[in-house]
């Protein structure tokens, strides 16, 4: 019988996370101060993060150790199997290989736990008693929420209003877990009132929502915000995916020749490409692959600039490809994909040419993703179908070259809960959408002016 998958022992879960920044072949330029213009200190921080966490955000240490009470949580899911997806590759009938990493198997399903636990963990460690975050398709809302059950914190979260109204299971889980879980924009917040008031039917965004929830954080000595995405020390806890991966394909002596998760802040791709991102640094032939929605093209087609991570612009201003911090994305079912902006870290690999991006529609992507589900099995998340859909593109290149690739990729979470995006698919009622190029120059004059990297 064929070997299927790859299972690790519990004791061979990886003790340290790995940082990127240690092994950069050029400088990143360093997120500056929207005020005077110059590079954030940890103390411009400290309102809105713990100082361990920000100790991490600027840490240049190749290898930073996993604390104990983290790695006892993740051994609830982790690790995670490494599978080989034979039925979708005879579907494909295409010369690859295909594995994949499945993060489905935490309990809300997604990637998400394995920085929401460790940042529930350093907060708990430095005092603070509630956590205030943002969440687009529900799934790092539902993360952080069982992480903060789990070490005793409150948790509030701002769910941007169009996935709150399409996906009420995901906050039905986080209120299961102790969470209070608000639709933005809300009349919480100054932002919220500022969007509603001139958009009472606004569907909301990943930036007007981290606007609300670092808003409600600030302030209180006993509240930190907590970001799902795009800061370094996020996209540092997820890098255990890439680690595990590493480990099992050695043991069935293999290496991917292309590597690819999808992409709206970073943390996903980042998680299982960084390990590799590495090799490739160091001399490894290998392609790394971002897949990111057309309607929300933030590495395919916006320009790498500084601008805010958020809408009210009371984040530092960020070095990332950027869509402009005022973009509204379309409400595509993707929640998780719609965000303006991009991981700096996965945004400086792509500028210097180590990782590229894809962009893909969303019938594609759910094309891809039924394809999927009816050879092997699962129901991907709909974030998850442009990692799929990219496969797809890539086993047909493959095809077309005559080469034989081996392709890893990162299943970042179930689809169970996003039974609607598929009924809209299945029943023809989702559509094609592709920004224009006069959007785009629309969306970006909210940054013009601004310092460039």
């Amino acid at each position: 019988m064929e070997q299927m998958k790859v299972v690790l022992a519990d004791n061979e879960i990886p003790r340290q996370w790995y940082n990127i920044l240690s092994d950069m072949p050029t400088p990143m330029s360093p997120p500056l101060h929207p005020g005077t213009g110059k590079p954030v200190g940890p103390e411009d921080l400290a309102p809105v993060f713990p100082m361990n966490l920000i100790e991490q955000e600027v840490a240049t240490d190749r290898w930073i150790d996993i604390p104990e009470p983290v790695l006892e949580k993740y051994l609830l899911w982790r690790p995670t199997p490494l599978c080989r997806a034979r039925n979708f590759e005879k579907i494909l009938d295409a010369p690859v290989k295909i594995y994949y990493k499945y993060e489905g198997a935490s309990p809300p399903g997604s990637h998400k736990p394995n920085t929401a636990i460790a940042q529930a963990y350093y907060n708990k460690a430095f005092g603070i008693k509630r956590l205030s975050t943002e969440t687009g398709a529900g799934q790092w809302g539902s993360a952080l929420s069982m992480a903060c059950a789990m070490f005793g914190l409150e948790c509030r979260v701002f769910m941007v209003r169009i996935s709150y109204d399409q996906k009420p299971y995901r906050r039905l889980m986080m209120a299961a877990w102790g969470t209070e879980c608000i639709p933005s924009p809300s009349d919480r917040t100054r932002a919220g009132r500022k969007i509603l008031a001139e958009n009472p039917d606004s569907p909301g965004s990943l930036g007007i929502a981290i606007s609300e929830a670092i808003e409600d954080a600030v302030g209180n000595k006993d509240s930190r915000y907590s970001l799902g995405s795009v800061l370094n020390h996020v996209l540092l806890h997820q890098t255990v995916i890439g680690l595990e991966a590493q480990k099992q394909l050695a043991q069935i002596g293999e290496y991917p020749d292309v590597v690819m998760g999808c992409a709206g802040g970073g943390s996903n791709f980042a998680g299982i490409s960084l390990p590799f991102a590495r090799d490739k640094i160091h001399g490894k032939k290998i392609s790394l692959v971002a897949a990111e929605p057309a309607s929300c093209p933030t590495l395919t087609r916006g320009p790498f600039a500084y601008d805010f991570g958020d809408t009210a612009m009371t984040t530092p201003l960020l070095p990332m490809h950027t869509l402009g911090h005022d973009f509204l994305p379309e409400s595509i079912h993707a929640g998780g994909l719609r965000f303006h902006g991009m991981a700096p870290i996965v945004s400086h690999l792509v500028k210097e040419g180590i990782a590229e991006a894809r962009a893909y529609d969303q019938i594609e992507t759910f094309t891809a993703g039924v394809k999927w589900a009816r050879s092997e099995g699962v129901i991907p998340a709909p974030e998850t179908n442009h990692a799929i859909a990219a496969v797809v593109q890539e086993a047909e290149r493959a095809k077309q070259e005559g080469k034989q690739k081996v392709i890893l990729f990162n299943f970042s979470g179930h689809g169970l809960i996003d039974l609607s995006a598929y009924d809209a698919f299945l029943s023809g009622k989702l559509t094609q959408h592709r920004l224009t190029d006069e959007e785009i120059e629309r969306a970006l004059k909210s940054i013009e002016g601004f310092p460039k990297p």
